[in-house]
């Protein structure tokens, strides 16, 4: 379905170790010699020293993986988020306090988050009263991404509350995974309502903070770090099929990911397009084909929403043209993959 360049880049997508480098210390706290573990992951302990060295996404899920087989500790991924703030995204989480408001500072983070990592994506939506932000892995077969997703929730709320200051209070968050058997320490670290089961990985909160102005707000500063960030190429910019597929995760989870929309997106008329991903090899119809298949199989593995859920979530009318197209691409039922990888590298 994909061709090999295309997966070959998003699975070499990096990510800063600035998020991570509390992990020595938790795996302390449990007994547990750090460096064995970063060994075993397959990672050199002194990477873990400079947080602006890179490790590759899949690597930072292998490595939390192997913090949670060997603490035993079931929400490892929610401990090392808790620690994380903006510190840990270096040039742009200096950006966002820099901003005139919050708003300002979480489209930046929507915008330059690949400066961090181009193997994830927080989007800011609007809708009313509320606003929220999602966080969607866009590469595949990442090892814990369950952790992974409870991680990055816990840091956007502790983002919020940089940004916005000791008043802050969200209204809910959300995870794409299963209720965990033991739901404390959720609840002691968010004190909001908490959803499982989530179509995505988000905090909601009120529109209105997206007024506030941050303390450290500086536009001369701004205007330095912008220009910084600006001269960093783009890794979207020499691969459209991949910057397709992370717009259709989010889109097909909303609604709107027919042809004209993601070229109205891009600024693009639709058989620009067309042609645009005709000379990378493949189709809008391919991508959206292997993006409903990512998802789908997400939700089976991940989630304990019915068969008929997660073909309404991803846009099927019914459940049986849901099941005929997982089929198609993988040769079974989307009951029968459940059976054999339901509960694999899950933390509940």
């Amino acid at each position: 379905m994909c061709s090999r360049v295309r997966r070959r880049s998003l699975r070499q997508a990096t990510v800063r170790v600035g998020g991570i480098v509390v992990i020595p210390a938790i795996l302390r706290e449990f007994g547990v010699d750090p460096d064995e573990v970063l060994i075993a992951a397959g990672i050199d302990p002194d990477a873990l020293k400079d947080p602006d060295n890179l490790i590759t996404y899949a690597a930072r899920g292998v490595l939390v993986k192997h913090c949670m087989e060997r603490t035993g500790c079931r929400h490892i991924g929610l401990l090392i988020g808790q620690q994380m703030d903006m510190p840990a995204l270096g040039l742009v989480g200096l950006l966002m306090k820099s901003m005139p408001n919050v708003g300002a500072a979480l489209k930046s983070l929507e915008t330059y988050f690949y400066v961090h990592s181009p193997g994830a994506v927080p989007t800011l939506s609007v809708d009313g009263d509320l606003a929220w932000i999602t966080y969607d892995i866009v590469v595949e077969g990442v090892e814990a991404r369950d952790q992974i997703g409870d991680g990055a929730v816990a840091m956007i709320l502790n983002v919020m509350r940089s940004l916005c200051g000791r008043r802050f209070q969200a209204l809910e968050a959300s995870f794409a995974h299963r209720r965990p058997a033991d739901i404390k320490p959720f609840r002691e670290f968010f004190r909001i309502p908490l959803y499982f089961d989530a179509p995505r990985y988000a905090v909601t909160f009120s529109r209105k903070w997206l007024d506030a102005r941050p303390a450290s707000a500086d536009a001369e500063l701004q205007r330095v770090l912008q220009k910084q960030i600006d001269a960093l190429e783009s890794p979207q910019d020499d691969d459209v099929a991949a910057h397709i597929k992370t717009l259709l995760r989010s889109a097909i989870l909303t609604g709107h990911s027919d042809e004209h929309q993601i070229a109205a997106l891009l600024g693009v008329g639709s058989r620009t397009l067309m042609r645009r991903l005709e000379s990378a090899g493949t189709s809008f119809h391919e991508l959206v084909d292997e993006v409903r298949f990512e998802l789908g199989q997400q939700f089976l593995k991940d989630s304990s929403l019915s068969i008929s859920e997660i073909g309404d979530t991803l846009g099927y009318s019914r459940a049986s043209a849901f099941t005929r197209a997982f089929r198609r691409w993988s040769g079974t039922t989307p009951r029968n993959w459940r059976a054999t990888h339901a509960g694999h590298d899950s933390a509940v």
